[in-house]
């Protein structure tokens, strides 16, 4: 099966994750797509936000059954080239015939292509874990969520959250940051499953993460002080137990935290 990874990042964002000596999200996300298959997935990986040329001599966007757009540091609203590409590429891809999950940044540009808005949340940064997010009566019945708790806590970062939503737009699941925290909806041939968190991320990559923007965690007062700081982040790291923090068993095991994107692979396997 071929599937095509958008990296929505710019190029000094993930020369930046590299430079932690983490991975940057395209390659986050290339690792545990191929690791949740049960085929060979044959990846192809595009960086509309860095090239004006991204698509590769030779490659087609036709040639792909499924898509999946990363997540990003950019803001849609600053409407720059390389967010202007990224939205007509998304435009392009709503025409086609695919199968598209949005990461936090993917649902960003998924929702102005199709008509919504995106703002600046008004209750604030969200990052590390988003908390009791809750499915409603159509998350329950979503493919995507198929074995997943009906409250559940995610990895995340962001600073944004959709305001306005595409016609026809159903959202599946919310909390108590944003009533936006997952969608679905279909424009055209495409059906588009996407969420404002990242079960694409691990807890491993979460604690470079932190160690990459530990002033801005404190700044924002996430963690109250640089001692819960430490005991998250190295928790994450070394998963050693530690009684003074409280972590939901499911964000830590990879099985659940990732069912959205197994669900996603086996929905397109078994789709015509």
């Amino acid at each position: 099966m071929n599937i095509l990874i958008v990296d929505g990042n710019e190029k000094e964002a993930s020369q930046n994750y590299l430079d932690f000596g983490i991975d940057t999200q395209y390659q986050v996300y290339s690792k545990i797509l191929q690791k949740l298959s049960h085929n060979k997935l044959n990846i192809s990986i595009i960086h509309p936000a860095i090239d004006k040329e991204f698509l590769p001599s030779g490659l087609s966007l036709d040639d792909f059954k499924g898509v999946v757009w990363t997540g990003s540091l950019l803001n849609i609203y600053d409407n720059t080239n390389s967010i202007k590409r990224q939205i007509d590429l998304a435009k392009s891809l709503l025409n086609k015939k695919n199968y598209i999950f949005g990461s936090c940044w993917g649902l960003h540009v998924l929702v102005t292509a199709a008509g919504g808005k995106v703002r600046k949340n008004p209750n604030g940064l969200e990052a590390i874990i988003a908390k009791d997010i809750t499915l409603n009566i159509n998350g329950i019945h979503h493919p995507m969520y198929k074995g997943k708790s009906k409250v559940f806590d995610s990895f995340c970062w962001h600073y944004d959250e959709a305001e306005y939503l595409p016609e026809k737009t159903i959202i599946l699941s919310s909390n108590k940051k944003s009533k936006v925290q997952s969608i679905s909806f279909k424009k055209n041939n495409s059906n588009v499953w996407a969420v404002q968190y990242h079960p694409e991320f691990n807890p491993s990559w979460m604690s470079g993460l932190m160690r990459q923007r530990e002033n801005i965690l404190l700044d924002q007062k996430i963690y109250k002080n640089k001692r819960e700081f430490d005991s998250y982040k190295n928790y994450f790291s070394n998963r050693k137990k530690n009684i003074s923090i409280s972590i939901s068993k499911t964000l830590t095991n990879e099985k659940f935290h990732t069912l959205e994107l197994s669900n996603w692979l086996n929905y397109i396997k078994n789709s015509n």
